[in-house]
């Protein structure tokens, strides 16, 4: 039991049954299969990118300029299937290139340039943000094609919830549970992936036993890009429109869904599992807010409060530790 509950995600696992416990007292309707299903294809977009930051955040590094590399790959696609071509397979393709190849910039410029990362994406978010500006005029698109939206609103099956009344199971948490799958298998069975937890926890002896921190860093931003824009993709299906619009929220709330689950926000540590808890209590935090009519606004706070916590937890855990190892050299 003190293992499990050493385990931050094994702690966020437990808390959302507790909220969902308390949010059902709250409002019977919490736990229909209908509003979890709906919580579930909401946060698609969120999990799928927080599964690009989670290797990024374990190596120590942080990206900033994911909501613009999300804007910009989404009027990328939307300027593309109303010239050239609505093939959902080439969409996705274009998609994934152009998020990865944003990304790819971003290691490349911290990797020869050795410019802290936070400090490098804030600097191509404001370069993003302003050529979206630029070249989009500001101009939203709101006739994509029809083929395009069917596929925001597809259902993989139907699950029968009673009164003859079925429920759609959305195409959207199949992306989501690919990104998972995938990332889960970086971490677990790749060279590369060791490197990242090696580099997070200790980037000299990482780098005196063979591991490439640039090729690491740039393989790591780009697969971050990767992933955003196939959340772009995933987004514009579901809502249909296409915009300059600004994504800054969703930034904050990619972080915070990382490190609530347990990835150290100084590096080292990290699970998908524990990832894919914070996107999921993050998820019915906000649903909770809403079923209970609490201002929006709230899930900004909370998501800025979580990283403010988490970190401060973080620091103190990692101070606790280096006293304990002076004692041993003692």
């Amino acid at each position: 039991m003190k293992y499990l509950i050493r385990r931050r995600e094994m702690v966020v696992f437990l808390a959302v049954l507790f909220i969902s416990a308390v949010i059902y007292l709250n409002n019977h309707n919490f736990l229909r299969l209908e509003n979890i299903i709906d919580i579930l294809k909401a946060n698609t977009v969120l999990g799928i990118m927080a599964m690009g930051m989670l290797l990024v955040i374990i190596m120590g590094g942080i990206d900033v300029s994911v909501g613009a590399i999300l804007a910009a790959v989404t009027v990328l696609i939307g300027n593309f299937m109303l010239t050239w071509s609505d093939n959902i397979i080439l969409i996705f393709l274009i998609g994934g290139l152009c998020g990865a190849t944003l990304g790819m910039i971003n290691g490349i410029l911290i990797a020869e340039l050795k410019i802290p990362p936070i400090v490098l994406t804030l600097g191509t978010m404001s370069i993003i943000n302003g050529c979206i500006l630029y070249f989009s005029k500001g101009v939203y698109i709101n006739n994509l094609p029809h083929s395009f939206t069917e596929f925001g609103r597809l259902t993989l099956f139907r699950i029968p919830v009673g009164n003859g009344v079925m429920v759609g199971f959305p195409v959207q948490i199949v992306f989501f549970l690919t990104a998972a799958i995938l990332t889960w298998i970086i971490l677990k069975f790749t060279l590369i992936g060791r490197g990242i937890y090696a580099m997070g926890g200790n980037p000299d002896s990482a780098v005196r036993i063979g591991y490439n921190r640039d090729r690491i860093t740039i393989f790591l931003y780009s697969y971050m890009g990767f992933m955003v824009g196939l959340a772009a993709v995933v987004y514009t299906s579901i809502i249909g429109l296409v915009g300059a619009n600004n994504f800054s929220g969703v930034m904050l709330q990619v972080i915070a869904v990382v490190v609530l689950g347990g990835t150290n926000i100084l590096g080292g540590a990290g699970t998908v599992f524990g990832t894919a808890m914070g996107v999921f209590l993050m998820a019915i935090i906000n649903n909770g807010l809403v079923l209970m009519h609490i201002p929006a606004y709230w899930q900004k706070i909370v998501a800025g409060m979580v990283i403010i916590i988490v970190a401060s937890i973080d620091v103190i855990q990692r101070k606790h530790s280096e006293r304990e190892l002076n004692k041993v050299d003692l």
